[in-house]
């Protein structure tokens, strides 16, 4: 059985990792490919990428829902949550492709691979990914994929993180009087680094918010006080926002990473940083939180 699923038909975890050691992705769906052998083959099925949101199922769009209800297939990322997956019907396969830091159940490309592959068997496959997918989701390769091979798609929007989980958190991202801008930014770039553009995260008056960030924590507070951010910034950790193991932790810039470990706050988590966080205190009305 998958790691995570609801019911239903469910390829395992270990069965992709062979993939990787000498399996194909045409040994994979040979069953499918046999059963539907009387099929048109030029019959292709369609791939619908929908965001899941940020954890809490109420924060599905109507038409993510619906998708959900009827699709022949679902694949779906690590970050996706259990009641989110609950709401898949019972009658879908559902395939867990998800990342964690260092062990990936597939590779990119190999999901991209498979997603062409499931709907050249005429089915209606759901690619479903946490919060958006198209902020840093990977979604545009996966659909270059798609578009290369002429394969149908369609892409519904779902409310990233950064809005849902600082929206159950108490801290809104502008504010007249602290923020007039708001920047995503990932914690690590493609090859692992973290040569971003400092000097433009550590501006004044805006709110950064930083996915992936936690393992690099310490080291991305260091770089923002050195490139001319305040070491008082508030800075907050959100846990498994907008899920009832949400858990919030906020200090400053200098004090936070010491106290993210010492809580042993775990992924998912998205760092808020910028004058916005001081109202979490008074507006938070979700969740734990713990002020240093």
């Amino acid at each position: 059985m998958s790691p995570r699923n609801g019911g239903g038909q469910c390829f395992n975890s270990e069965a992709f990792y062979k993939i990787g050691k000498g399996k194909s992705l045409n040994n994979l769906l040979a069953p499918e490919r046999q059963s539907n052998a009387d099929r048109d083959k030029s019959k292709t099925g369609i791939v619908y990428l929908v965001g899941a949101g940020p954890g809490d199922p109420d924060l599905l769009t109507l038409k993510a829902a619906r998708l959900l209800k009827q699709a022949n297939v679902v694949v779906y990322d690590n970050l996706v949550s259990d009641e989110v997956i609950n709401l898949i019907h019972s009658g879908a396969e559902k395939i867990y492709v998800g990342k964690e830091t260092s062990r990936h159940t597939l590779p990119q490309t190999e999901i991209n691979q498979l997603l062409v592959a499931l709907a050249k068997t005429g089915k209606k496959v759901v690619r479903l990914k946490g919060g958006d997918p198209f902020i840093f989701g990977r979604g545009g390769e996966e659909l270059e994929t798609l578009a290369d091979q002429g394969i149908a798609f369609e892409v519904v929007p779902g409310i990233t993180a950064a809005n849902g989980v600082s929206c159950y958190s108490g801290i809104p991202l502008t504010h007249r009087d602290y923020a007039q801008s708001c920047l995503f930014t990932t914690g690590h770039l493609k090859d692992g680094s973290l040569d971003l553009d400092w000097q433009s995260l550590a501006r004044p008056s805006q709110t950064l918010v930083i996915y992936m960030g936690l393992g690099a924590l310490s080291e991305i507070a260091q770089q923002l006080i050195r490139h001319g951010m305040p070491a008082n910034t508030p800075a907050a950790t959100i846990e498994k926002g907008t899920t009832h193991q949400q858990r919030v932790i906020t200090g400053t810039l200098l004090t936070l990473p010491d106290l993210v470990q010492a809580v042993g706050l775990k992924s998912p988590s998205l760092i808020i940083v910028g004058q916005v966080v001081a109202l979490s205190q008074r507006l938070q009305w979700f969740g734990k939180s713990i002020q240093a």
